[in-house]
């Protein structure tokens, strides 16, 4: 596995650790490549019963590593690559990985969960947030959209309009915030320990039953699911060609520039 996450598994517990603690844990092209490789591992590994996933150092994950990725168009493209428009790509696969294994997954966050983090985080089953969590579906403050699969788990867990208002304007929010309006499943002074507790009790339980009501909750409640992926892919891409990205962009980063007209929708 790549040194970007730490693996292992114990007594039928995987434990995943976003593991680039010196930049946050921010997701460059490679972090995407690993955590894609885990989740395949896991899903061939039957003595897996439960992963609890988590990030190493003083934050959960701070987003997309920007100056790493856009710094290389072609990396960019090949994170939003796919054969088939209601598959989802590279950037997606970093969450809804999460929702398609047959085993129940339990995220534990700390400090910023941003952009990227929180989407890898709303893959997951269970999100057990530390009091200094802080939330952001920052995409929106680059000028873009949240283009990675998280938006399947956003219309599950919270009401359209927070859930419109958060992707619109990158707004923060604190753990208990969070809870309240679906974000978050519980908020505690120690997550990992309440991560065991949880995992400890599913561990008696049958996995064919849990297998069975994962997938019975996240392949039959939601359709249109593929013409979800689809859309976002589209219009992140067409999001990504206009001026007003880049515009946003400079602004994100103290620069005095006015938008353009919004182009046509």
């Amino acid at each position: 596995m790549d040194e970007r996450i730490d693996y292992r598994v114990n007594d039928g517990v995987a434990q995943v650790v976003l593991n680039r603690a010196d930049k946050r844990n921010a997701l460059d092209w490679h972090s995407f490549k690993a955590i894609v490789a885990v989740q395949k591992a896991i899903a061939k590994d039957k003595r897996v019963r439960v992963v609890i996933l988590s990030g190493a150092g003083e934050d959960f994950c701070s987003g997309l590593d920007v100056k790493s990725v856009m710094g290389k168009p072609k990396q960019a493209l090949r994170l939003l690559a796919k054969w088939w428009p209601g598959r989802a790509n590279l950037a997606q696969r970093v969450s809804t990985g999460w929702r398609a294994l047959p085993v129940p997954v339990i995220a534990v966050l700390h400090g910023r969960t941003w952009g990227g983090g929180l989407q890898i985080a709303l893959g997951a089953d269970f999100r057990i947030a530390a009091r200094d969590t802080d939330l952001s579906i920052m995409e929106g403050k680059w000028g873009l959209i949240p283009d990675m699969g998280g938006s399947l788990a956003l219309r599950e867990l919270m009401a359209a309009d927070h859930a419109l208002w958060l992707a619109m304007t990158a707004e923060r929010l604190g753990a208990e915030k969070a809870a309240e309006l679906g974000l978050v499943t519980e908020v505690c002074d120690d997550p990992m320990a309440r991560a065991r507790t949880m995992a400890d009790t599913l561990m008696d339980c049958s996995p064919d039953a849990l297998a069975a009501v994962k997938g019975l909750f996240r392949r039959h409640n939601l359709p249109g699911s593929g013409r979800l992926l689809a859309a976002e892919t589209w219009r992140q891409c067409k999001v990504l060609m206009g001026r007003n990205q880049r515009i946003a962009t400079a602004r994100a980063l103290g620069k005095e520039r006015d938008y353009e007209p919004r182009r046509g929708w």
